[in-house]
């Protein structure tokens, strides 16, 4: 059986954040039934961009803090890092307010620079994962609860990909290409390639809509955390009100019978999982919308029920982030427009979720504008 705490959290101030921690651990044994003495604890936030804590793109620094500190009080070396999709890790570790986290605590930030070359068992061969990530005695997973327009949500095994460092995610991404499945088949094998210890969900403020990056904060005001990660993220959908159609990696997890996949395995403590499901979460517009289709049908009718990223020309600045990132290179830019190659493009999203002026709009055809409008009717 899997447990998962929750636990209502209002904000970020930190002595109550400090107070909602301990009581949030408690069921699973409190923190230093995760942290031995002497240690080197990882803690991996989400550190996507050099954005605001306010934006809800990152982990809160509070709470990167007030665990940082926990870990430090139970006798842990405390360690901080991530590989960030956009900006470079010491600005957006400053932005973010994470740098000013681990001044705080004591804790030391970790850059994911140097790689090892792991075996795989499963679909990938071989991976390659940040060195530091792999070291470290334990992982702490620190990540936020959002939406994301490939994944439909991300939060703590999709957090994990920031084990892969910078320049190799793309090549990840190409691998994957346009299956939903096959990149959460990867994500997966990541997570079983090294365990978090624990996984602390950032739900307090969280993120609906055109997530990862350009969403829409949410006050959520909830703290997630268990074990398994993969349960973790069954609870989180199921308080996001995410449809399990929709939730790709929970598919793959249960097809590859992975404990956690299902909530009748699932024990969850602290509040009552019922009490706290609100409202179903704004989903991406970048996600093709489900409608219950024949798979014959939705084969022969693909190319209308898909959609692509296009630039939006009075807010692209025209500086190639976009285009630099691309896993395909399906972005050009000439005599300065920028324009996106559709039949290259694997609507991996990375061009929406990195730009910094969130210029990247929904190119949708007709016939999923009309479908889309008539399933929100229904719903």
């Amino acid at each position: 059986m899997e447990y998962i705490s929750l636990l209502q959290s209002r904000n970020y101030e930190i002595n109550r954040l400090r107070r909602d921690l301990i009581q949030l651990l408690e069921p699973l044994g409190g923190i230093s039934a995760f942290v031995n003495r002497g240690e080197r604890i990882l803690l991996k936030p989400n550190m996507l961009s050099a954005k605001k804590p306010e934006q809800a793109v990152t982990t809160h620094p509070a709470l990167v803090r007030v665990v940082a500190e926990l870990v430090r009080e139970a006798g842990g070396i405390v360690l901080i890092g991530d590989s960030p999709g956009i900006g470079g890790f010491i600005r957006v570790a400053e932005k973010s307010g994470i740098a000013a986290a681990a001044r705080e605590s004591g804790a030391t930030l970790v850059e994911f620079n140097d790689v090892v070359s792991l075996k795989g068992s499963g679909t990938f061969r071989q991976l390659q994962l940040s060195k530091a990530y792999m070291e470290a005695d334990k992982v702490i997973n620190l990540p936020k609860l959002k939406t994301h327009e490939m994944m439909t949500m991300t939060c703590a095994v999709k957090n994990l990909f920031g084990a892969v460092v910078g320049t190799e995610k793309a090549g990840w991404h190409l691998k994957a290409g346009t299956s939903r499945e096959q990149f959460a088949r990867l994500l997966l094998e990541i997570y079983l390639h090294k365990k978090p210890a624990l996984n602390i969900v950032d739900a307090i403020l969280a993120m609906e809509g055109d997530g990862p990056g350009s969403g829409t904060p949410l006050q959520l005001g909830i703290l997630i955390a268990g074990v398994n990660p993969v349960a973790v993220d069954l609870v989180a959908g199921k308080l996001a009100g995410i449809p399990f159609d929709l939730l790709y990696l929970e598919q793959q997890a249960r097809a590859m019978g992975l404990p956690g996949s299902s909530l009748d395995q699932i024990t969850v403590c602290g509040t009552p999982l019922e009490t706290l499901q609100g409202a179903r979460f704004k989903l991406p517009k970048g996600l093709d919308v489900q409608f219950g289709l024949p798979d014959f049908l939705k084969r022969s009718l693909k190319r209308y029920l898909t959609s692509f990223p296009a630039a939006e020309r009075d807010k692209c600045t025209l500086c190639g982030i976009c285009r630099d990132a691309c896993p395909p290179t399906a972005i050009t830019i000439k005599n300065s427009v920028l324009s996106v190659d559709n039949a290259r493009c694997i609507r991996c999203w990375c061009c929406r979720e990195l730009c910094p002026s969130d210029a990247m709009a929904v190119n949708r055809s007709l016939l999923l504008t009309v479908l889309t409008a008539l399933s929100k009717r229904k719903n």
